[in-house]
Order: structure tokens, then C-alpha cells, then sequence
């Protein structure tokens, strides 16, 4: 009988730390496959339960998937439509507040007594002309096209991840089921053939009976995973739109009151900016300050304006978003926060934004797990 090889633990890290970073690599490389896959299996989780729904009433599976498509692509153009439309306004005005730049700028490099002639002679005007707008306009249009094309991309994984998924679960469940109970059941014949005590006088149908036993458990163990994946991305995704669109209207309101400029742009910020964790908070906040500054130019009135948003961010995204979604997903901050860097690195922006799901499944899978060393990496990545 062949021996088996052991291999020593501190090899075996480093072989999983060298397999992580060729994963990393693949994935950073291969993004433009990887990154509509992703978003397509999100968006199936996402519709799972109308698309439940729908089977159940017996629509059929082209008219169910032609309904998420359609669903899909209004939300985009509505969004998009939005968003044009609001720069555009921004955009009419913007020679007002690049005069309104130069003025802070000079005014506060005199008071500060700086020499340098680009503070002293600060102009807005004078930096746009040096922009290639030809290559600009260029990246613009490459741009708008990969765009188009990634959702294209993301249409097509979507139609055959909808029409292949219980392929996949079947097959991953096959194998997973498989795997673990035939050496089980191996084992437990061995010893009970090998033992005067039978527990069964036919044993043959007890052991039949032990593995129907054996199969149910791991079966329910892996839709019991499944189930989680869905419902956790379900959840955080419904709950982080609920209080970033309601974060975002209260900066509406509140720009509003106060008189600042474009203050449905700024709500937009703080929506959009915000699925980013911690940066994005910062990111939203820069930018209405900014404007604060420029339209009054005040820092007082800057400051004000600082402060409402640092306490709305602070009752949205300190208080209330761990105790509706941290405690749910129960992912540790450290996790979060090295989540968004590594993730950021691999897929950019985009990875940013599905840094939490994804790192929300991978904790889920883990947790699954019956290895000590997976045990333990599970209760790290908790928050408790």
C-alpha cells in the first residue's frame, strides 16, 4: 500500500500564501472576465426571489429572464440619464466657480505669505488649456464603450448563469456530497463487518439506510451554504441601497436648506460614494465642502456645512449601518477595511464596491468548513 506524504505545516502555508497571490494575479489580469461574472452571479442572487417567484406561477424560464433584463437595463438609463443630466447643470456654471477658485486660492496664499507664482497667480483657466482634449475625448470614448461593452458582457453571464446555475449546484453538490460520505461509510463498514455486533440483523439494508443518512445531512449542510450565500448579499445589498438612498436624500434636504448649489449632485455623492466602506464616506464629503467654499466663500460657512455632513455620515454609516448589516454579516472592520485595499488593487473601483459581498461569501464557505485551520480563520474574519 502506497504511503502517504506529509507534508510540514509551515510548507503548507506557503503554499497556500503562493496559491493566493497566483489567484490574485489571475484575477487582476483576467478582470474583464471575472469582473461581469461576479456582478452577473450578484445580480442572480439579486432576482432569485422574484425569478422563485415567477417559476412558481409558471412562467417560463425566456420570459423570466427577459423581465430581469428589462428591469436591468431601465434602471441603467434612468440612472445614467440622471447623472448626465446633473453634470450637465454643474457643468453650465463651472466658469463661475473656477473664477471663484482663483480668488480662494491667491487670497489665501497672500495671507499665508506664500511666493510660489502657480499659488500667487492661481488660475483655473490656465491649467484646463494645457488638457489634450483630443486624447481626453478619446479616453472618453474608449471608455464609453468598454462600459457598454461590460454590460453587455454582464448580460450574457447573467442569461446562461439563470439557465445553468442548478447544473452547477447539482454538480458541485454531487461532488461534495459524494466526497465526504463515501469514506465515511468506508469506515463504518469496515469496523461493523469487523464486529460481532451488528447493529441491524440485515445489514445490508442498514447500510443503505446509513447512507441515505449521510447523503440528506451533507445535502441539506450544502444547500444550507447556498442559502446563506443568497440570503447574506440579498440582505446587504437591500439594506446598504435602503440606507445610502436614505442618507442621500437627507443630504439633499439639508444642502437644500442651507442654500449650497446642485444639492441633488451632492445627495447623488453621498448614495453612490458611500458602497465604497470608509473611503467613500471620505470621498462624498470633500466634495459639497467644496463647493460650500466656493459659492459663499466663507470658511465658516464651509465648516458648517463640514459638520451636518460628518454628523449624517456618522448616524448612517457608525451607528446604524453596523448594528443593521455589520451584525448580520458579523465581518470584523480590520477584515473590512484590508478587504477594500486588496480587493481595490485586483479590480480598481469595482472591486471596492464588491469587496464586502465577496468577502462575506468567501467568511460563509469558510464557516462551512469542519477544518480546524478553516475554523479558526473563520473566528478571525468575525467581528465577535
Amino acid at each position: 500500500m502506497a504511503k502517504r506524504l506529509r507534508i510540514d505545516a509551515t510548507v503548507k502555508f506557503f503554499i497556500v500564501i503562493i496559491g493566493i497571490a497566483v489567484i490574485s494575479v489571475i484575477l487582476k489580469e483576467l478582470n474583464h472576465i471575472f469582473i461581469p461574472f461576479v456582478i452577473a452571479y450578484i445580480l442572480f442572487f439579486l432576482f432569485s426571489p422574484l425569478n422563485d417567484f415567477l417559476k412558481g406561477k409558471h412562467f417560463p424560464l425566456f420570459a423570466v429572464i427577459l423581465l430581469d433584463i428589462l428591469i436591468i437595463v431601465i434602471l441603467l438609463w434612468g440612472a445614467s440619464s440622471f447623472i448626465i443630466g446633473s453634470f450637465m447643470k454643474f457643468g453650465e456654471q463651472a466658469p463661475d466657480y473656477f473664477t471663484k477658485l482663483n480668488k480662494i486660492v491667491t487670497s489665501t496664499s497672500e495671507s499665508l505669505h506664500i511666493k510660489a507664482p502657480f499659488f500667487r497667480y492661481f488660475s483655473v483657466q490656465r491649467l484646463i488649456s494645457r488638457i489634450d482634449y483630443q486624447g481626453l475625448a478619446g479616453g472618453i470614448f474608449s471608455s464609453t464603450f468598454s462600459i457598454i461593452g461590460n454590460v453587455l458582457f454582464v448580460i450574457f453571464f447573467y442569461i446562461f448563469i439563470v439557465t445553468g446555475h442548478s447544473t452547477i449546484y447539482n454538480a458541485i453538490k454531487k461532488r461534495y456530497v459524494y466526497k465526504r460520505v463515501k469514506p465515511e461509510l468506508k469506515e463504518m463498514k469496515k469496523k461493523y463487518q469487523s464486529s460481532s455486533a451488528v447493529p441491524n440483523p440485515d445489514f445490508d439494508q442498514w447500510m443503505g439506510d446509513q447512507i441515505n443518512i449521510e447523503k440528506h445531512e451533507k445535502e441539506e449542510k450544502l444547500a444550507n451554504t447556498f442559502k446563506a450565500i443568497t440570503e447574506q448579499i440579498q440582505r446587504y445589498i437591500i439594506l446598504k441601497i435602503a440606507l445610502n438612498l436614505a442618507a442621500g436624500i437627507v443630504v439633499w434636504i439639508f444642502m437644500s436648506i442651507l442654500g449650497v448649489d446642485f444639492p441633488i449632485i451632492w445627495g447623488l455623492f453621498t448614495f453612490l460614494f458611500n458602497f465604497i466602506p470608509t473611503i467613500g464616506s471620505a470621498i462624498a464629503f470633500i466634495f459639497p465642502v467644496t463647493m460650500a467654499l466656493l459659492q459663499f466663500e466663507s470658511w465658516t460657512y464651509a465648516v458648517l456645512i463640514a459638520l451636518i455632513l460628518i454628523a449624517i455620515q456618522t448616524l448612517f454609516f457608525n451607528l446604524l449601518e453596523p448594528n443593521l448589516i455589520g451584525k448580520r454579516l458579523n465581518l470584523n472592520p480590520l477584515l473590512i477595511l484590508l478587504s477594500v485595499l486588496v480587493w481595490g488593487y485586483i479590480w480598481g473601483i469595482i472591486g471596492m464596491l464588491l469587496a464586502v459581498p465577496l468577502t462575506a461569501i468567501i467568511k460563509i464557505i469558510i464557516s462551512n468548513s469542519s477544518s480546524k485551520n478553516m475554523i479558526f480563520l473563520g473566528e478571525l474574519m468575525s467581528k465577535e
